[in-house]
């Protein structure tokens, strides 16, 4: 695995390097204190964090693949060393500390960084606030002027007689630092904005530090001895499976925090910079790489265990860094001050690290994390990842959270609701939501058998699987139902019609090429008669287009999809050859006139038939949209493709970029305005859809447009545009991405942000506004990723990362 670094031109270097240098010194101010709390919540010596502390920024820094990226003690590694450090003593837990990063290296060496990514968020999220909570817990006693018990239901238990023994000295302390802690973002005027220059952690423990020492209140302090005295790793001694435990869940956890916080710099560094300014994209396996390396030689140097650490990330590359210089400039300050500064830092009141570290464990139990796994409804696995981190421990926590998430994703997949409804004309209307498997057969067969044989029955599919089990049950079912004189309709989501699906994953498949479904009442044998023709199999249900499968050679005696379709359903070898003897040879693809003329020929002959009456009526009461929809005049989007959609359904609106210009804009285009007041004041709509997609020609032109360039009518027109551009580049506007991965890169970054950009130009027309405020409109956004025909719906609010998201729209919504 390679870990060199691309050159850079020497004169850049020189450039970038004051830059480096100031981000550096902010990262090491809120290192420096927060190395000590963290080393005093372990229970570890203090020198152990600092050790950690530079080497994560040395070591780190140099061999890790995220540039960004700070490494150091972490929060999220605290209870699980206090605990090593409790049952095999300080030097064994540094010789496991050394063994976990060996394991890293083989993570690395196998290239499994990403598989870190798949464990769920809710029990990742929940891993952290455990942890929050019982270092709180354990930090109160100390702030409180007493001493932490062995785990956290002992701190609970021991609060009362902790709380009739206060120390006014150590808790006047710890006050005072968390009074400076939260009040320090906030301070006004210009006086203020020079100081908060400083860390908030940094000035509390420096204010509380001064306080005490003017004051000269009795407390513990630092006490860090000499290093001719520090304490260097011995052999692990003890049970094997315990150690490896202890060694695979240093290891574990501490790669998961990495690689997410690596995940999260990127996010954050995507937002605050230009395409320009970016250093390249964390490589996760060498990021993986560079933890256990570091990992080795602090557990080497009798070190804390080494993570990457969100917070002085986020620090760094606030304050401007470029390259990997920062964090390893940062590690050696730590260096500089462990062998220079101790005098000062043997000021410090232990009760005011214990503060501070307390604050850090309350944050990270996330009200925004809350909210995401509410809004995804995994509360359940948050929180009892929570209850069993406390009570268990972080490896059982996180055992029993996976447990959870797993008997969670079988109860939904499990889960089927099959109802029956009897209507006035009498037809019985059978509704199955959810998988359909071997489990719901009991049910589905008794409601089944309360429909009358004679009677008319609708059935509707809601679910995107059905077992064998399942299809034989509902096929003995039809074909007795038919036999006794019964008619039956099977439809799919929202009514669309269909046949009885094979006992694979249910199609909602259409007989109307068009995309609206063709009449699917069956009688007799109906339901099992052979594709109508025209019918393009390959391309079904929206359209019989010969043009979309001309990668067949012209000519060539290769039977279409849709003669392969009929020999498949045939029944017997002799009506398979048969369907196959109607295929006749490939014609060219036709163009211009002829392709037209061709297509309207193929719509008269084969959809006309499906959609006339439906088209008349139509024509008869005027249309009634329910919805504006709002999307780029790219060829590949398809809307009524897309949305299941067919006449009368969508108001579309198309032009380059789904752009939206603001009312008054320079250039403005009133086609978009008009057609927005008539869809909003005359037809009514009930929401209104902005749709971008991947690959943009317009998105793209944006990002390479250069200043000064003749201005024709295209680059008038994505002029429109330039806000989304400039939303990307900000700080103070939510980032946008699609869920469960980062934007592959520049262009789909921007068309999801155009969408977001967009959404917000229309609630600046007056009719928008008001039906807005009457609450009789909504706005959606949506983003179709051509190459993998899927499509992503905008969700509310933002989430854990303050980004706006994208959520994939599955076969059951």
């Amino acid at each position: 695995m390679t870990v060199t670094s691309p050159t850079r031109p020497t004169r850049e270097i020189r450039k970038d390097l004051p830059t480096d240098f100031s981000a550096s010194i902010a990262v090491f101010l809120i290192a420096l204190p927060l190395s000590l709390g963290i080393a005093l919540a372990t229970g570890a010596p203090l020198q152990a964090g600092l050790v950690a502390a530079a080497v994560g920024g040395i070591v780190g820094g140099w061999l890790g693949g995220a540039p960004l990226q700070v490494s150091g003690p972490a929060a999220g590694l605290t209870v699980v060393t206090a605990e090593l450090i409790q049952h095999y003593g300080w030097r064994t837990t540094c010789g496991i500390t050394v063994l976990a990063g060996v394991c890293q290296l083989g993570l690395a060496a196998l290239r499994t960084a990403r598989s870190a990514l798949m464990v769920s968020p809710a029990i990742v999220h929940g891993l952290l606030a455990g942890i929050g909570v019982t270092i709180a817990l354990a930090q109160l006693h100390i702030v409180l002027g007493g001493n932490p018990q062995s785990s956290a239901v002992a701190n609970v238990l021991g609060l009362p007689a902790q709380l009739a023994d206060l120390h006014p000295a150590a808790l006047g302390v710890s006050a005072l630092t968390l009074a400076v802690l939260l009040a320090w973002p906030w301070l006004p005027g210009r006086a203020g904005r020079a100081l908060r220059k400083a860390p908030a952690a940094l000035a509390a423990v420096a204010v509380a530090t001064a306080a005490a020492s003017l004051s000269g209140l009795a407390l513990p302090r630092v006490d860090l001895p000499s290093w001719r005295s520090h304490a260097l790793p011995e052999l692990p001694e003890g049970p094997v499976l315990g150690i490896l435990a202890a060694v695979l869940t240093i290891a574990l956890v501490g790669s998961v925090q990495s690689l997410l916080s690596a995940v999260a710099t990127d996010k954050l560094i995507a937002s605050e910079r230009r395409t320009g300014n970016r250093p390249p994209r964390a490589d996760l396996n060498r990021e993986l790489w560079g933890q256990g390396a570091a990992n080795i030689v602090s557990g080497a140097l009798g070190g804390l265990p080494v993570s990457g650490v969100a917070v002085r990330s986020v620090a760094n590359v606030k304050s401007g860094a470029v390259s990997r210089r920062s964090t390893m400039l940062h590690g050696l300050w730590v260096v500089l001050a462990a062998g220079l500064l101790v005098p000062v830092l043997d000021l410090i009141p232990l009760a005011a690290l214990a503060a501070l570290v307390m604050a850090v464990g309350v944050q990270m139990v996330s009200i925004t994390h809350l909210r995401s796994v509410t809004r995804h409804r995994e509360i359940l696995v948050y929180g009892t990842t929570i209850v069993a981190v406390v009570l268990g421990g972080v490896l059982e926590g996180v055992a029993i959270g996976i447990a959870v998430a797993v008997a969670l994703a079988l109860h939904r997949l499990a889960r089927t609701r099959i109802t029956v409804e009897r209507s006035d004309h009498g037809v019985h209307r059978v509704r199955a939501r959810g998988q359909l498997t071997f489990l719901a057969v009991p049910r589905l067969s008794r409601v089944l058998n309360q429909i009358p044989h004679a009677g008319h029955a609708v059935i509707e599919l809601d679910g995107s699987f059905m077992d064998h089990a399942a299809y034989e049950t509902l096929h003995d079912w039809q074909d007795s139902h038919l036999a006794h004189g019964g008619s039956l309709e099977v439809t799919g989501r929202a009514g669309s019609s269909a046949r009885l699906p094979e006992p694979v994953p249910v199609d909602a498949s259409t007989d109307g090429s068009d995309g609206r479904p063709a009449d699917a009442s069956h009688h007799g044998d109906r339901s099992r008669r052979a594709p109508q023709r025209g019918v393009h199999q390959c391309c079904r249900p929206w359209t019989p287009w010969q043009n979309h499968c001309d990668h067949r050679a012209a000519g060539t005696r290769t039977i279409t999809a849709a003669a392969a379709a009929k020999a498949a359903a045939a029944t017997t070898e002799a009506r398979a050859e048969e369907a196959a003897e109607q295929a006749g040879p490939i014609a060219p693809r036709r163009r211009g006139a002829g392709q037209l003329a061709s297509g309207i020929s193929a719509f008269q002959r084969d959809t006309a038939p499906h959609v006339r009456d439906e088209l008349a009526r139509l024509a008869r009461e005027g249309q009634r949209p329910s919805q504006l929809f709002l999307t780029c005049a790219d060829s590949r989007l398809v809307t009524s493709m897309i949305t299941a959609s067919g006449p009368g359904d969508l108001f579309t609106v198309r032009n380059v970029g789904n752009l939206v210009p603001l009312p008054g804009a320079e250039s403005t285009d009133d086609s978009v305005a008009a057609a927005i007041e008539y869809a909003v004041d005359v037809l009514q709509v009930d929401s209104i859809t902005v749709c971008g997609h991947s690959g943009c020609g317009a998105m793209q032109a944006l990002l390479s447009s250069t200043p000064g360039a003749p201005m024709t009518p295209l680059r008038r027109w994505l002029k429109h545009g330039l806000p989304s551009l400039e939303r990307m580049a900000s700080r103070h506007h939510a980032w946008a991405r699609i869920s469960g991965r980062l934007p592959a890169d520049a262009v789909e970054q921007l068309c999801l942000t155009n969408v977001v950009q967009q959404l917000e130009h229309l609630r600046a027309h007056e009719s928008v506004a008001r039906r807005l405020a009457e609450g009789t409109l909504e706005l959606h956004g949506m983003y179709f990723h051509v190459g993998e025909a899927q499509a992503y719906l905008l969700s509310e609010g933002e989430d854990f990362f303050d980004c706006r998201v994208f959520d994939s729209v599955g076969q059951h919504a």
